[in-house]
């Protein structure tokens, strides 16, 4: 394949199965989990079941639109066909300013980590050392992505299953040797109730823990450059709903249930570093620090994939730079790469150098593109399924359950978590302030969106008449 010829089918299908499962596992279940079990108390598993819900009715839209057209623009390049090119255009540049902003939060926490190890690397030199490998992980081959993610996100399944039955055994007073004391399923209601904080605490949760699932659509993205695209992506959206029960819930519950959720541990360790050492694991805090560093640099390696791919989508469709959309002979879109990773490290410079003001801004206005992305899905698979059954209805493979009825249902619950975050005034962080700037920048990109498609339908309409006088024949 000459440079420049497009992307390669370097994806093995175990590649893709590892890439789905772990991408529902993120660094943020391990290490904000906690903050939600303060404020829900054991009630936080129903906000994990109610994101879980709607994740899992997102990624079936998602699972049909890709099963019948995979591509490396996934969600993007549906709503460019389904609802216009300024939401492609909108919708895809928010999506990589998302990611570019996480590459910079996840380097630095990895970069935490590893400074606690080695102090003699300053932490501003590891998260150049993780983001400089990483890249060149990237700018080698797909297949080269897709090998690291599938160790990364291997170690991360494994972690976490293995945590899920010791945990269980140990509830059930059968782990021998273990002194866990606290473990009983009664801790989910003795201390406080299973609400302690009210119903109102759940949807106060749904908001600590919605960001967390950010991740789960990056296997349709990939799925473009696989050996069997339509089955990737059906594989991984039917097996959507025992990952996140498996992952989310069951984990949680195995936390709750192991010690009481008002443990003063679980805030001052983190919930599983405390679930660990309730059970007398030696070294549960380095255990899992480990873990959370093998989740972040998997999240950094996919994050830097995933915004790549996005900006050759965009690149391809005339809504970014064309080099954007160029490859190497390897199939690897080596500009989009670079300038991924080039405005990362300008997020990890503004995060060491102005944190409380760049930087936060930054990370509050990329915050709410997560909904913003499930409701465009949402549209765009109502839009999206008239046009499948009309143009090639033997394409839809998956098909998302009650249409329309639930996809308007999904919407709808989208739409009022976006403004149940507007009652959340507390922090520089709170859930009203991650809205209106999410707002603000989603508003600024779609005035580019219209003033491009703007420009670009005044130069269609001048094109013809520049062909029409080349063709009148001179005297």
């Amino acid at each position: 394949m000459t440079p420049g010829s497009g992307l390669q089918a370097g994806l093995k299908n175990r590649h893709l199965s590892m890439i789905a499962i772990g991408g529902v596992i993120g660094a943020g279940l391990f290490v904000g989990s906690s903050s939600g079990i303060a404020t829900a108390g054991p009630g936080i598993l129903l906000s994990y079941a109610l994101v879980g819900t709607l994740v899992v009715l997102v990624m079936r839209m998602l699972g049909e639109m890709s099963a019948a057209n995979p591509t490396s623009g996934s969600f993007s390049a549906h709503a460019d066909r389904a609802l216009g090119r300024w939401a492609g255009f909108s919708i895809g540049w928010l999506y990589w300013f998302f990611w570019v902003v996480v590459l910079a939060v996840e380097a630095t926490a990895g970069a935490k980590i590893l400074e606690g190890w080695i102090p003699a690397v300053p932490q501003w030199g590891w998260a150049l050392i993780v983001m400089t490998v990483l890249t060149a992980t990237n700018l080698v081959s797909v297949s080269s992505y897709g090998e690291f993610e599938f160790w990364f996100a291997g170690i991360k399944v494994v972690a976490i299953g293995a945590f899920i039955v010791v945990g269980a055994l140990a509830i059930f007073g059968v782990l021998p040797g273990v002194h866990a004391d606290k473990a009983s399923f009664g801790n989910l209601t003795s201390h406080g109730g299973f609400l302690p904080h009210g119903p109102g605490a759940i949807l106060t949760g749904v908001l600590l823990v919605v960001f967390s699932f950010m991740g789960s659509e990056i296997a349709t993205l990939a799925a473009g450059e696989s050996e069997d695209p339509q089955r990737a992506v059906t594989k991984s959206t039917n097996s959507i709903i025992w990952r996140i029960g498996v992952f989310y819930l069951g984990s949680i519950l195995v936390v709750v249930s192991l010690l009481p959720w008002n443990d003063a541990s679980i805030q001052k360790n983190g919930s599983y570093v405390a679930a660990l050492d309730s059970l007398g694991i030696a070294h549960a805090g380095q255990i899992m620090n480990f873990i959370v560093l093998t989740s972040v640099l998997s999240c950094l390696n996919s994050g830097l994939y995933t915004a790549s791919r996005m900006a050759f989508s965009l690149g391809q469709r005339g809504d970014a730079p064309k080099a954007f959309a160029r490859t190497t002979s390897r199939g690897v879109p080596m500009t989009a790469i670079l300038a991924s990773v080039v405005f990362g490290f300008v997020a990890v410079f503004f995060n060491y150098q102005y944190p409380k003001t760049i930087f936060l801004f930054l990370v509050n206005s990329s915050g709410a593109v997560a909904l913003f992305v499930w409701l465009a899905i949402c549209f765009s698979q109502l839009r999206m399924r008239k046009i499948i059954q009309r143009e090639a209805p033997e394409k839809l493979v998956v098909k998302m359950w009650l249409y329309p009825y639930l996809t308007w249902a999904t919407a709808g619950l989208i739409v009022f978590v976006l403004g149940y975050m507007l009652t959340d005034t507390k922090g520089e962080s709170s859930g009203r302030t991650t809205v209106l700037l999410s707002l603000l920048v989603a508003a600024i990109v779609l005035v580019i969106a219209f003033v491009k498609e703007k420009v670009t339908a005044g130069r269609a309409t001048e094109a013809p008449a520049v062909e029409v006088n080349d063709k009148v024949p001179t005297a």
